[in-house]
């Protein structure tokens, strides 16, 4: 799978992974304990390690044993009240995550400063039976799931490897990798990796705006594979359609599918961004609204602008309707200065542009206000 980011120099990311070098990052093994010395390896590189706390509230996260905790969500569950810090140690964690709304103000760190060398995974589908009875849904299917606000996460990948082709008799084929619903909820150079309804960028309740940054990230997927109803930035992303063996005919998919609400005034914001395709030229439309049947006032909202869209999308028509009754023209659907083979206007009506003057209100500062995560310092 191509990556998002050029692997960072080694004064970057802090410390040596010459012991994991050979095998593939993402299951790299932890460092050995070196015979004779009873301190633990420093597999957490420029966020120090467990014996060098840079706050008392930062723990660490080993899948062997050299940190705190060997699995996220039991660091989290330790984690009460607000401000903690999770330093994470490469490896994959197969496990479910959920960072309920007391836990505010929690930071998650990859410790390589490499977003492929921490996963966070699972493989749950809406159509996935519970040990309880019934299946999961959407939301239940979440690798990851982020309700507290001023969450951060860095140098990290969110993924839920449920594949269709293994489960052929499942109709429920949405599997989330994270679903997002903080307020002040920011992600840098993190990747999301899986294929229908990969990144839920949400909110906690129909009436709550809740603001997210996305910087220098990689989403990847078939079926409405970033989609909710979050105000939402999407800064220097990288997005990346999926081939498919189960379809012959276009479309493939579609890369957005906004549900922001009617009374909220901004929903998605694509900028400085790209789009490449794994699927043949044309067969994927860049995005559709989603009106869900627990909000049928909600106007979903789209702004694209300054983005690369490569030849995998539908530069004919871009658009296309999710529901009877909610076509995409009376949505806020709009673009501005994309470039590329996907961002050609053969058809005017089909792809709405902003004037000059409207793209000057279409900004990440507009969108987040008060909230700037572009200076966060680390």
């Amino acid at each position: 799978m191509p990556s998002p980011h050029r692997r960072l120099p080694l004064s970057r990311r802090g410390f040596l992974l010459a012991s994991t070098a050979a095998v593939t990052p993402a299951l790299a093994p932890a460092p050995a304990r070196a015979a004779g010395n009873s301190r633990p390896p420093r597999p957490f590189g420029r966020y120090g390690s467990p014996g060098a706390r840079p706050t008392p509230q930062t723990l660490y996260v080993h899948p062997s044993g050299h940190g705190d905790f060997t699995s996220v969500q039991a660091a989290v569950t330790a984690s009460t009240g607000n401000g903690w810090t999770l330093v994470i140690a490469p490896g994959t964690y197969r496990e479910t995550v959920a960072v309920d709304v007391t836990r505010t103000g929690m930071t998650w760190l990859g410790a390589s400063g490499d977003p492929r060398d921490v996963v966070i995974v699972y493989d749950n589908a809406a159509g996935t039976p519970k040990p309880g009875g019934g299946t999961y849904g959407t939301t239940g299917s979440a690798t990851t799931l982020v309700q507290a606000d001023g969450f951060t996460a860095r140098d990290l990948t969110f993924a839920n490897d449920w594949l269709r082709a293994d489960h052929p008799g499942v109709s429920g084929t949405q599997a989330v990798a994270i679903k997002v619903q903080g307020d002040r909820s920011a992600f840098h150079h993190c990747r999301f990796l899986g294929h229908q309804d990969t990144l839920y960028a949400d909110s906690i309740a129909l009436g709550v705006f809740a603001r997210q940054y996305f910087s220098h990230c990689y989403a990847e997927g078939d079926v409405d594979f970033v989609f909710g109803r979050a105000t939402a930035v999407y800064e220097h992303c990288h997005f990346r359609t999926l081939t498919r063996t189960d379809l012959s005919s276009a479309p493939y998919g579609f890369a957005f599918a906004p549900s922001t609400a009617g009374a909220n005034p901004r929903g998605y914001l694509v900028t400085r961004s790209r789009i490449s395709s794994a699927a043949p030229d044309a067969h994927y439309k860049l995005a559709r609204p989603w009106v869900p049947s627990s909000d049928t006032t909600a106007r979903p909202s789209l702004v694209v602008r300054e983005t690369h869209l490569g030849p995998g999308i539908d530069a004919v028509a871009p658009y296309t309707n999710m529901s009877d009754g909610f076509p995409w023209q009376d949505q806020r659907f709009a673009e501005y200065r994309n470039r590329g083979p996907g961002a050609v206007v053969t058809v005017p009506a089909n792809r709405p542009q902003l004037t000059s003057a409207q793209a000057a209100s279409a900004t990440r500062a507009a969108y987040l206000g008060d909230w700037q995560p572009w200076k966060a310092g680390y």
